[in-house]
């Protein structure tokens, strides 16, 4: 390779660095703001996991919550939420990029939704073990009125009472729903953004403002968000579950909260917070994108392409 061409490749590995970077990055400020924002809705549906009986409802549960706990107790483990899911955004959003590029090199006979499932799901594993000691303490401080106030005395209590295993407990259910739901929830969000464009909307992406794009962006977040709720919610029951110390083990948990229960219990309440959420992420990401001149999200293997072309 000449000196021109070792110029260009380390110019284009500069530029696709840069275009990573700004995905994580994007990915971290949208995940954590719109966790943050919902942290009383999570509060709920933490408490109706783990204390169905009393929290049966949305209305009731949030009234039972404030006259015993306060008003204040609808923000608990707001810190260990906003960190956490901060995290955990900006290793699927810029993972899921990397890897959504990387693998068609690989697997040179692809199939497209093949390469989003497997590109989603290697992402979600490494967010979900940066985001499961937060995860851990998080449940507590909802759950366990006594347990601690936040990170700075939660963190020492589950490592002095529990010890390293005590944040990665909830690893391997957290794998099970959130797994499903990342697979889900991006090939979902692919697919609608190229029926969007080609039966509703009837223009190419390309040809669109960046205002219609975003539209679009936010249409195609909420389709995969509901989806995705309703594949995972089983094993968000059942996180919460063992976080709570209400099981020793899956099957236990799966055993006392019973089958139906496990696909019904919050699921209203999970679909209100997740809907929106994944929505508001889509468009925050994209519109952090778009600010630093790159395109909107969906399409496939164009986007690095596009952001070198750019440079």
């Amino acid at each position: 390779m000449g000196g021109e061409e070792q110029g260009r490749a380390r110019a284009c590995e500069k530029c696709a660095a840069g275009y990573y970077a700004i995905c994580t990055i994007g990915g971290m400020l949208s995940a954590g703001t719109t966790h943050l924002v919902t942290t009383p809705l999570d509060v709920l549906k933490v408490n109706m996991q783990v204390n169905p009986l009393k929290y049966y409802g949305m209305s009731s549960g949030f009234s039972t919550l404030w006259k015993e706990q306060g008003s204040s107790s609808l923000w608990k483990g707001w810190s260990a939420k906003f960190c956490g899911y901060g995290v955990q955004g900006g290793c699927k959003f810029g993972l899921y990029e990397y890897f959504k590029s990387l693998y068609p090199d690989i697997l040179v006979d692809y199939n497209r939704t093949f390469i989003f499932f497997l590109s989603s799901a290697s992402a979600q594993v490494f967010a979900d073990i940066a985001l499961c000691p937060f995860e851990s303490v998080k449940v507590r401080v909802q759950a366990q009125p006594h347990f601690a106030k936040g990170l700075s005395d939660g963190f020492p209590k589950v490592y002095k009472t529990e010890g390293l295993a005590g944040f990665y407990r909830g690893l391997f259910p957290l794998w099970c729903r959130n797994l499903p739901f990342s697979m889900i929830m991006f090939s979902t969000f692919e697919h609608s953004v190229d029926f969007i464009y080609q039966k509703l909307v009837q223009k190419r992406k390309e040809d669109c403002s960046r205002v219609q794009q975003l539209g679009v962006t936010c249409l195609a977040g909420y389709t995969a968000g509901a989806v995705g709720t309703l594949i995972s919610n089983p094993a968000d029951n059942i996180v919460a579950s063992l976080y709570n110390k209400k099981a020793e083990n899956v099957l236990q948990a799966v055993k006392k909260i019973g089958f139906l229960n496990l696909f019904t219990r919050s699921l209203p309440v999970r679909i209100t917070i997740v809907g929106p959420v994944v929505t508001l992420q889509w468009f925050l990401y994209d519109s952090i994108k778009v600010l630093n001149g790159l395109p909107t999200s969906g399409g496939f293997r164009r986007r690095v392409e596009e952001a070198n072309l750019s440079a």
